[in-house]
């Protein structure tokens, strides 16, 4: 075998190995976020260092260093042998412990490493664990304030007692590989697992529907899209990362309500004003006492509602009316999009602005607002897959069955026709979230008094210079919600990519 010929199959045992893609991506990002530490850690005013951030500093410098020895071990290991040596996959259970420094990149490249054969359970399970754990360590700051939440102590129980039962699943999940025969006993896990998604932990949701989707397929040779989605979703770290940080924002957004006190984000305290970050004020105060850290908390709610509720609607409304509009063609089709196409020359934000200025500015009139803009946009997506999808053999041979028009358009033509409306939205919600933000900041979002990002970052851009936190913090906030979402619709758009299907 020739030199070229050599090289060229070391080059494909990196590219098509999954674990070297996702130690490697864990060693830069974490690269990435130690430079960032160590230039915070240090006070130019004061020209010494911060001894809090310079612990956290040695932390992300040991682990740093750990996971760039992996990676060299597992580029080693697949050049040499094409396959990963125990001793480097024992390397990784050292990576769990970064865990502490709440560094997600190299615990789940860690999980991933450690486990040889791994499903889309697997996956499903060490996110759930790490969203439970990260919501936990979240609401656990707020031991620190001068007094929590009425319900603080029971749903901190609560919360310990299913990272708990996380964690043994996790354990039990990891007995199994692709090929093993589930028991039917994990229905009750599943179960389980169900129910405790009601702390808006989803990953425990997704699992708990594979583990019983998976039971019912035992022995069936058909193949799934709901594993093939996943198992080419998984292994991308940017967008399953993303998935994470919208997951776990959901999580502490519900969590909140019990293991947060809103008086803190809310009401005004003179005797705490524009204090620097600390144990009691994690993110600091703004101008009126109010603790920074409690109200990017709650302001995660309205960010997410906005922006989810204002693509749901659109996709339902323009979904529905490009579906008729490609599926019916001729007058039907030139009625419904005209009149769209005057909806869509008028600008969406300038739109959002009129009805705002004339119905008042409330979190209802926001999603109308800016849900009635994005409807054409998504008439359109639609109408081009039915009018793609409406040729296709399975529609004439349903219309030969005798099956109505309504049948076909829902039961056949819809279904089959999701997959770009799926990749749209998610690429989208970045920008009902920016638009929220935006429109809060110009004073026509929601209320001023709410906490929401928008909100935040308009009182605080008036301390830049003297107070530069209050707006840093809020717009890194909005900045990782937005990407979380674009790199999620990215991931999604390859894992739908029919030129991926499996032979």
């Amino acid at each position: 075998m020739t030199n070229s010929s050599l090289t060229q199959e070391m080059r494909f045992r990196l590219k098509s190995s999954r674990e070297y893609s996702q130690a490697s991506f864990a060693w830069i990002t974490s690269l990435l976020l130690t430079a960032l530490l160590l230039f915070n850690s240090y006070d130019w005013s004061e020209q010494a260092f911060k001894p809090f951030l310079l612990t956290i500093l040695g932390i992300y410098v040991f682990f740093t260093l750990v996971q760039s020895i992996i990676t060299f071990r597992i580029r080693r290991d697949l050049i040499r042998t094409g396959t990963i040596s125990t001793l480097t996959r024992r390397i990784a259970w050292i990576q769990l412990l970064a865990i502490i420094s709440g560094n997600i990149f190299i615990v789940t490249a860690a999980f991933h490493l450690i486990r040889k054969a791994r499903n889309v359970e697997y996956t499903f399970a060490v996110y759930m664990l790490l969203t439970q754990l990260f919501v936990i360590g979240v609401s656990a700051l707020n031991v620190f304030k001068p007094y929590v939440a009425d319900n603080f102590l029971p749903a901190m129980a609560v919360l310990l007692f299913i990272l708990v039962i996380d964690l043994v699943v996790l354990i039990i999940v990891s007995r199994y590989n692709a090929t093993s025969i589930l028991p039917r006993w994990m229905i009750g896990v599943s179960v389980v697992l169900i129910l405790t998604s009601i702390t808006g932990n989803v990953f425990a949701l997704l699992l708990g529907i594979s583990i019983i989707g998976r039971i019912r397929r035992q022995g069936k040779q058909k193949s799934n899209f709901w594993n093939d989605l996943w198992e080419r979703l998984a292994p991308n770290m940017t967008a399953m990362s993303g998935l994470f940080f919208i997951i776990f924002l959901f999580s502490i957004s519900i969590c909140s309500f019990f293991t947060f006190d809103y008086s803190m984000a809310v009401e005004n305290n003179y005797s705490a004003l524009l204090q620097s970050p600390s144990l009691a004020y994690p993110l600091g105060t703004d101008d009126f006492g109010r603790c920074l850290f409690s109200r990017i908390v709650f302001g995660a709610r309205i960010s997410l509602i906005v922006g989810c509720m204002s693509t749901i609607i659109p996709v339902l409304i323009g979904g529905v009316l490009g579906a008729f509009s490609g599926f019916y063609g001729r007058h039907t089709d030139n009625i419904i999009m005209r009149l769209l196409d005057i909806l869509y020359a008028i600008p969406g934000i300038l739109l959002a602005i009129a009805i705002i200025a004339a119905f008042g500015a409330n979190t209802i009139n926001l999603i109308l607002a800016l849900s009635l803009g994005s409807i054409p946009t998504y008439a359109r997506t639609m109408r081009a897959s039915v009018l793609y999808v409406s040729t296709f053999e399975f529609v004439e041979a349903a219309r030969a069955l005798g099956y109505n028009n309504r049948t076909i358009i829902f039961k056949h033509i819809i279904p089959n026709s999701l997959a770009p409306m799926i990749i749209k939205s998610t690429l989208t919600i970045g920008g009902a979230v920016i638009a929220t933000s935006s429109l809060s900041y110009l004073g026509l979002g929601v209320e001023p008094h709410i906490p929401e990002w928008g909100n935040i970052l308009k009182l605080g851009s008036t301390y830049l210079e003297t107070h530069s936190y209050l707006a840093i913090y809020p717009g890194l906030a909005i900045i990782l919600l937005v990407l979380s979402f674009n790199f999620l619709g990215d991931g999604l758009r390859d894992a739908l990519d029919p030129k991926l299907e499996k032979a």
